[in-house]
This record gives structure tokens, C-alpha cells and sequence, in this order.
């Protein structure tokens, strides 16, 4: 979970280091450091704390060099400090590495280093790295990271420097994203496009244990076995205005906003009026295999999960098909049964999360067929799926996801109407549906032009410690995802519950302090969730009730309503989810919190 940026060419180094690491900081952001080769050394500049302090730390500061790597942490082994910042060195100071990921057995291979003479002086695992090859180096970088990366166990994405081959940076990569960007006179190397767009969008994705070997003219890639693979060029689709806050405070109200859009992007081209159905030739199936699924597994992490968990209730009422939603990160430990007949998705923003690609393989050991729902071209999940979905939302720069979210509740609606259409789905419910999806954007646009009136309500609780979501149904995961939202911007303590549930434990919490974020709109359990809200009421608990549009009666019982247009069932979560986005954000900013860097977070999550 840190960010790796590279550069090797004829301009100055240090200046696109330091803007690709400003690029990536939401990767990792408790330390950051680079190392340049200058005038026949290396020279190191790091530090614990945000990339802004090591632009502190390098004003006044001039290098000539060429060629570089940096890199902004997420801590796992070693307290983010200097002497654990990135880039670590071997004995000679004449290696240098950069790394995203966990050496699973870095202990063994340190002890085994310490008894051949080598002298460690960081609490990291990556250290090891740059020690490995430095015991393999004979003249040959290329051919000592094969090795040295043999001998690990665990994930990694690294870039490495060697005094004595100045015109090469050596990348690796198992598990942990890498990419290599392509110029003119000058290449890139970054865990994430966002750190090369400015540069270049024709880029190599590289693929599960190869090794790359860049330096200005090119490219050549490697397996660790030293067997050559030829580059597959690709090229960026993102530009890079998405890559900006538009005037905007913060990338997460940015991109809160932009939810019509992506809504809009999530569906454009891919529904059929005339068929009643949805278009999703990405999921390479035929209709005959879509006809055979029996049972579906969706495994997914954070808001992802929860967005899975909105697809089960479509899924399970419109196509009745049975649907079992996982955490990733317990799929594999726990020997699920996967049999003829059964259809895994996995769901993930970047395309990388290191328990949902576990997922994924597991799935695919077991022989299912295993379809994706991403963000990223070009990323593992993409790559390694038999099929699947993109989002199109664009960039996501905000560590907690927004229009991810939405996005993906979005396409797996679309996919719910391709397999309920295959079933027993009449023409005129498919043609109503999609006529609802159509309108969604625009009412998305309608609830944030409510945003001031629930900045209000945030002015009212945002010193407010702990806060309860109810909801009931397909709108119980978004009381999920909206206690997420807060708990992740603003540290309050936030749980959700399905609605009906609070009175087997969490009512004990309530009182007068004890703000409640109700989802009750008007639908088929509504008279139950009214009954909820009377039991709060009768123990002093603050309603902030999120209600159907003309619903006057529920204002004689909340403390506060929000509005939402009235839009089919299972498309419901989709526009009310968006007040509880922009109330955990008011009441972060409230807080004083990093809106966009929350503490102890990153955004992709490239560690189990």
C-alpha cells in the first residue's frame, strides 16, 4: 500500500519524482523519500511525515540527475520514521530499492544475510531486498533481481538503482502493482498511471513475476526465470484534468459531485430498449452459460462489500438466482465450495486488492468461472478474470470511495437486468427499469443541490462521538456504507444495522447524545422502519430520517429529514446514498480531519 514512482531520461529527476509521488500520496503518506544518481553517487533525501515535508526538505536543494526512484509509505513493518522511509540501500551504498508490498519471509531471509556478513539498520522488510541482490550482483542487476526475487516469499512491486549500471532501473513485480510508461528519450516507472499521465499514456502493464529492465531507449522484460516476454502496449484513457481538484476543497467533494457523470459513463452504450436488456459484451459469456448459473458468489472488500451486498438483493428478487456475498479477505481461509454451476464475481476499484485477487484465484483453482467488476484497465483483476465489467468512473483520489460506489451498484443493476431478462423477466418490467436507470443521474444532480441543507445538519452533530445507521432491506448496506463513510473521514466511532435489529443489542446505546441516521423511505417495510423510529424517539435518541419526497408525516417524528426522490426499489441505494456521503464529509471537515488522506488509510489496498 505505498506508491513507487521511477524516472530515467534527459531531464532533471528529482522535479517528476517528486510530482509523481504528489500524484500517489494517497496510496501511503507517513513517510516518503528518493534516491537520485548524482555526479557517481547515489544521494538520498527521506522523511518521516507527508511529501510536503520532503518538499521542505528539498528547497534550496539542486540535482542534476537523471534518473531516480522515490516512494511515499503506508507503514507495515517499522514505525514510519526516517531510517524506515524508502529507498534503502545495501552495504556498498551502491544499490538502492523502492518497495510496495510484504516479504512474508523476511525474518528468515535477514538472519540468513546477517550470518553472510550483512549489516542491516532499518526495522523493514524491504531491506532484505536490497541485501538479496546485492549478494547476487556480478555486474548484472537485470540478473540479480531474478534471483534475489526467487528467494522471496510474499508480494512486491520494486524499483532498483545500481551506482555501476547507471542507465537501467530495474523493475519487479508479484502481487503489487506496476506500470511502465513510455516516452520520448525518457521512461517511467509508478505503482499507478496517475504518477506518469502529465508524461505519457502508452504504457506495459507488468504481469505476475516479471522483471523489467528500462532505461531510456526502452523496454525489455523478463520472467524471474529469465525467459524474455514480449511487452504488451496500452494507452491510457484517463486524462489528466481528472487528476485535478477543479476548484473543489477536496478530491472526495470532486468526486461526490461527479457521481452523475460516472452514473452516466457506468450505463452509456449499454442498454437495449427495444430487448428490454443490458449490452455487457465484457462478460464474455453467452446466453446459454448465463442460463445454466445456478448460484452466484460475489466476494469484495470494504465498500465494495457493501456494494455487493446491494447486488445480492437485486439479484436474488429479479433474477432469483441465489446470491452469497463474502468478505475476500476470508474466501480463501475457508475452503469455500465452489461447484458446477457457480459463478464468482469479485469487485474491486483498482483492480488490485491484494484479498480480492486471492479471491479470485481461489476461484479459479476450484475451476469456476470468474467475471470482474473494476475501475482500471489494464489491472490485475482485469487481466486475470474471464470477463467482467469496468465501472468508467475515472480517477479516484479520495482514499474513502465515493462514485466507486455508485458506479458499481450501477453496472451490477445492469447485469441483474441482463440475467433477470435471460429468466423469467417480462419485456415491460425490463423497459421500466431501464427507464428508471436513465433518469438516475439527474436525480443523483438533484440531491446535491441539497448539499447546504445537510451541511446545516452536520453543524448540529459534527462534535458527536458515536452515530447509529438503520436501514431496512436493499438500503440496510447503504446504512453500512454510510457509518463507513464517517467512521473513515471523521474517526466517529459509526455502525450500521439493519433496522429491525437494533433492538437486539445496539437500542442500549441510545440517548440523548446518540445521533441516528434512519434510511425511511417510502416502500414495502416502511411501516416497520416508522415503528424504529418510535422506539428511538421513546429513549430521547436524534433522528436525521432520510425520506421519500412529499412524506410529511415522518417530519413529526425525525429531528431531521433529507429528501430523496422517489425512484424504483432496487435502485434505491444509489441516490440515498449520496446525502450520507456529503454528511460524513461536512462533518469531517467540521473535525478539522485530512478529508483526502485519512489517518492509518490508503487507497489501494495491496496487502492481506
Amino acid at each position: 500500500m505505498c506508491g513507487i514512482v521511477a524516472y530515467i531520461g534527459e531531464r532533471a529527476a528529482c522535479p517528476i519524482l517528486m510530482n509523481g509521488l504528489k500524484r500517489m500520496e494517497y496510496r501511503g503518506y507517513d513517510s516518503a523519500g528518493l534516491a537520485l544518481l548524482e555526479d557517481g553517487h547515489i544521494v538520498f533525501e527521506k522523511t518521516a511525515g507527508k511529501i510536503k515535508v520532503l518538499e521542505e526538505q528539498l528547497e534550496g536543494k539542486t540535482f542534476t540527475a537523471t534518473a531516480g526512484i522515490a516512494h511515499t509509505r503506508w507503514a507495515t513493518h517499522g514505525v514510519p520514521n526516517e531510517i524506515n522511509a524508502h529507498p534503502h540501500l545495501d552495504c556498498s551504498g551502491k544499490i538502492a530499492v523502492v518497495h510496495n508490498g510484504i516479504i512474508e519471509n523476511f525474518s528468515t531471509l535477514r538472519v540468513l544475510l546477517e550470518r553472510k556478513g550483512h549489516a542491516f539498520e532499518t526495522d523493514t522488510d524491504t531491506e532484505v531486498i536490497a541485501h538479496l541482490i546485492e549478494e547476487y550482483y556480478d555486474g548484472n542487476l537485470t540478473r540479480a533481481v531474478q534471483l534475489a526475487m526467487s528467494q522471496v516469499k510474499g508480494t512486491y512491486g520494486i524499483a532498483v538503482l545500481s551506482l555501476e549500471q547507471p542507465d537501467i532501473i530495474v523493475a519487479a513485480r508479484h502481487g503489487a502493482p506496476l506500470i511502465v510508461g513510455l516516452g520520448e528519450g525518457e521512461n517511467l516507472i509508478a505503482s499507478d498511471v496517475s504518477a506518469m499521465l502529465e508524461h505519457t499514456k502508452r504504457v506495459v502493464y507488468l504481469g505476475e513475476g516479471e522483471v523489467a529492465t528500462v532505461s531510456r531507449e526502452g523496454i525489455q522484460i523478463s520472467t524471474i526465470d529469465n525467459l524474455p516476454v514480449s511487452p504488451k502496449y496500452q494507452d491510457i484513457e484517463w486524462d489528466l484534468e481528472q487528476l485535478e481538484k477543479g476548484g473543489f476543497a477536496h478530491f472526495m467533494l470532486k468526486e461526490i459531485y461527479e457521481q452523475p457523470a460516472t452514473i452516466r459513463n457506468a450505463i452509456r452504450g449499454r442498454l437495449n430498449y427495444d430487448a428490454g436488456t443490458a449490452r455487457l459484451n465484457g462478460l464474455k459469456l453467452q446466453a446459454e452459460e448465463l442460463l445454466h448459473v445456478k448460484r452466484i458468489i460475489i466476494s469484495a472488500c470494504g465498500t465494495s462489500w457493501h456494494a455487493a451486498l446491494i447486488g445480492e438483493y437485486m439479484i436474488e428478487d429479479l433474477a432469483r438466482i441465489p446470491v452469497e456475498v463474502e468478505y475476500a479477505s476470508e474466501f480463501r481461509y475457508r475452503s469455500p465450495i465452489v461447484d458446477q454451476g457457480t459463478l464468482v464475481f469479485v469487485i474491486s476499484q483498482s483492480g488490485e486488492t491484494a484479498d480480492t485477487l486471492a479471491a479470485l484465484r481461489e476461484a479459479k483453482q476450484k475451476g469456476a468461472t470468474v467475471l470482474g467488476i473494476c475501475n482500471v484497465v489494464g489491472s490485475s483483476i482485469a487481466r486475470e478474470s474471464d470477463g467482467g465489467i469496468y465501472t468508467h468512473a475515472g480517477p479516484e483520489i479520495g482514499v474513502a470511495s465515493t462514485k466507486a460506489f455508485t458506479s458499481q451498484i450501477t453496472v451490477l443493476a445492469l447485469f441483474t437486468l441482463l440475467l433477470a431478462r435471460q429468466r423469467n423477466m417480462s419485456l415491460e418490467k425490463g423497459r421500466q427499469i431501464i427507464d428508471a436507470m436513465d433518469r438516475i443521474p439527474d436525480l443523483v444532480e438533484r440531491q446535491l443541490q441539497k448539499d447546504d441543507v445537510i451541511k446545516r445538519i452536520a453543524e448540529l452533530f459534527y462534535d458527536k462521538n458515536n452515530f447509529l445507521y438503520l436501514g431496512r432491506g436493499i438500503n440496510f448496506p447503504v446504512a453500512l456504507e454510510g457509518a463507513l463513510k464517517l467512521k473513515e473521514i471523521s474517526y466517529i466511532h459509526a455502525e450500521g444495522y439493519p433496522a429491525a435489529e437494533m433492538k437486539h443489542g445496539p437500542i442500549a446505546l441510545i440517548d440523548e447524545n446518540m445521533p441516528v441516521v434512519v434510511l425511511a423511505q417510502q416502500d414495502q417495510v416502511y411501516d416497520k422502519v416508522i415503528s424504529n423510529i418510535q422506539e428511538i424517539k421513546a429513549r430521547n435518541g436524534q433522528v436525521i430520517a432520510l425520506a421519500t419526497e412529499g412524506d410529511t408525516d415522518i417530519a413529526r417524528l425525525a429531528n431531521h429529514v433529507i429528501y430523496l426522490p422517489k425512484v424504483p426499489y432496487h435502485l434505491m441505494p444509489i441516490v440515498s446514498i449520496i446525502p450520507l456521503q456529503l454528511l460524513a464529509y461536512h462533518i469531517a471537515v467540521l473535525r478539522g480531519c485530512d478529508v483526502d488522506q485519512p489517518r492509518n488509510l490508503a487507497k489501494s489496498v495491496t496487502v492481506e
